[in-house]
């Protein structure tokens, strides 16, 4: 018996780590046949190069504005950091209530479905013309399309609690403030985590968007910038820049992740 558990564990391992190195190793492959496509596309004049600049041509355009990227990247992430911090406390708040009180959910949640309808391109000129080119209107579009994915997740959360645990709670007489804060909240983390991944790639292209209509620093501005001179290999480094800027902002919170639910990535030893 001891000898076949012993297996099942090695077995267990070994399929972890070629999972692991298959998730790696497959978006790789993928990536190099798509960037090599794409390179033999504009080597051999398939598509015409002021459409579509090669790879080459791209890196040496992200290389050479390097340190102008990183100014401009500076500004437009913390336009999203502040956005997204707000949009995170008023998205918990917005589902602590709606959890809490059946009328407020009544009220608030077809408001949050509704704003849903809006596109953030429709709502940036009204928010420059009412908080001008500063900082503002760009704080305020990101906390937009960054609180929906936050109430409705950590909502949903509270929701999917077992009654159980929460009438043996009552049965030892807690609070209801216990009863969140050792059940509801700890069950509804996955959920959290989950809309804050969203929550971030929305950050940062809301406020690439709200950059675009009007400011003086920023990712967006820098677009409008380079448009305007029809330099598109530089349009597609920084269209590059913010993908891997997303990219390692939902890795960062994946890690935030595995330090709060530990017990979600256990695996047998």
């Amino acid at each position: 018996m001891s000898v076949s558990y012993n297996k099942d564990k090695n077995n267990k391992r070994i399929n972890g780590k070629s999972d692991s190195c298959m998730d790696i190793v497959v978006p790789v492959i993928v990536i190099i046949i798509v960037l090599t496509v794409w390179q033999l596309a504009c080597t051999f004049k398939l598509v015409p190069s002021y459409m579509l600049p090669s790879p080459i041509r791209v890196v040496k355009a992200f290389v050479n504005d390097f340190d102008l990227l990183v100014k401009h990247a500076k500004t437009t992430m913390t336009e999203a950091f502040l956005g997204m911090g707000l949009g995170v406390l008023l998205g918990f708040v917005s589902a602590a209530l709606m959890d809490a009180f059946k009328v407020v959910r009544r009220g608030l949640y077809p408001i949050l479905i509704l704003t849903q309808t809006i596109p953030p391109v429709a709502i940036a000129p009204l928010l420059i013309l009412w908080f001008s080119y500063g900082i503002a209107p760009k704080v305020v579009l990101v906390v937009l399309v960054s609180y929906f994915p936050i109430a409705i997740g950590l909502l949903e959360g509270f929701e999917s609690v077992d009654e159980d645990l929460i009438r043996m709670m009552k049965s030892m007489n807690a609070s209801g403030w216990q009863i969140f804060w050792h059940v509801k909240f700890p069950c509804a983390l996955g959920e959290f985590f989950s809309g804050l991944k969203i929550a971030a790639s929305y950050s940062i292209v809301g406020a690439v968007i709200a950059e675009w209509l009007g400011g003086f620093n920023g990712l967006g501005v820098y677009m409008t910038r380079v448009k305007k001179s029809m330099s598109y290999d530089k349009m597609f480094a920084v269209i590059f820049f913010v993908s891997a800027l997303s990219i390692i902002l939902m890795a960062l919170i994946k890690l935030i992740q595995k330090k709060a639910m530990p017990y979600k990535y256990l695996k047998d030893k």
